[in-house]
């Protein structure tokens, strides 16, 4: 079972659900966006590398079933809290942490790559969806520069050599900052594996964000979001494909919280 905790301005560590105890734990790194881009713009200008994981409760989920997406949860530098459920369960447990939706934060780390010269790699999609993406960023940030386009093939294993190439033309085309939109636990694990082959480049998951900007997707009205039920607003979008994804997050968050009160507590 996952541990998921959050770590305070003075470095300690809130539980809010069972597992293996700290040493195990996956933590929200990073309370503020704020704190994520001042950190992340000085990886970028000192063109250090990073990974960049938003956690949300269909992560909590897959975090209790499959070892190599936690293992991959583990080895990231930053994770944030991508999800209202996660942000009141840090509350619960005492520590506030401010939402950062992973698909929100494409927009200003393609302004800190511009702004600090790096280029920047666009990793999953389509080839269509990523032309588009590239074609607004470049546009909407000048000086940006889209170095890498790579649309992996169906049923992409980011553990399979077909990676290991993948990830050699991101570091053959200098990116400093590579976007990974492939949903999770793919992207994660791969951002895992491109921090050790690609060491100065930082690697951002962002789920559906580069079709966000491509078009080919689009995100609750502010209004919905403003009131919390964007997933309500997605599952009615496609049923049939989140309906149960999102009764499987529904029932761990009793759990959740009771651990959440526990750790306050304690």
């Amino acid at each position: 079972m996952a541990d998921i905790s959050a770590t305070d301005r003075n470095g300690g560590i809130i539980h809010f659900a069972s597992g293996e105890g700290p040493a195990g734990a996956v933590r929200i790194t990073t309370p503020t966006r704020a704190a994520l881009l001042d950190d992340l713009g000085t990886c970028l200008r000192d063109g250090r590398g990073f990974t960049l994981a938003t956690l949300n409760l269909d992560h909590a989920v897959k975090l209790r079933s499959d070892p190599a997406f936690r293992a991959a949860y583990l080895a990231q530098s930053h994770v944030v809290a991508d999800g209202n459920p996660i942000v009141w369960l840090c509350g619960l447990a005492g520590h506030r942490v401010e939402l950062v939706p992973g698909s929100e934060m494409v927009e200003p780390l393609a302004a800190l790559a511009a702004e600090h010269g790096r280029g920047v790699a666009l990793f999953g999609s389509t080839s269509e969806a990523l032309d588009l993406a590239a074609e607004r960023l470049e546009q909407r940030h000048p000086g940006l520069k889209v170095v890498a386009r790579i649309a992996p093939p169906m049923g992409f294993d980011p553990l399979g050599p077909e990676a290991d190439r993948l990830l050699a033309e991101v570091r053959d085309s200098g990116a400093g900052l590579c976007f990974l939109a492939l949903g999770a636990p793919k992207q994660e694990i791969l951002a895992a594996r491109g921090a050790r082959l690609v060491p100065g480049c930082g690697f951002a998951s962002i789920g559906a964000g580069v079709d966000f900007i491509a078009g080919h997707q689009t995100r609750a009205p502010a209004w919905v979001q403003r009131i919390a039920m964007e997933w309500f607003w997605r599952m009615m979008s496609n049923p049939g494909r989140l309906a149960a994804r999102y009764a499987a997050c529904f029932a761990i968050l009793p759990g959740l919280g009771v651990s959440a009160v526990k750790s306050r507590k304690g």
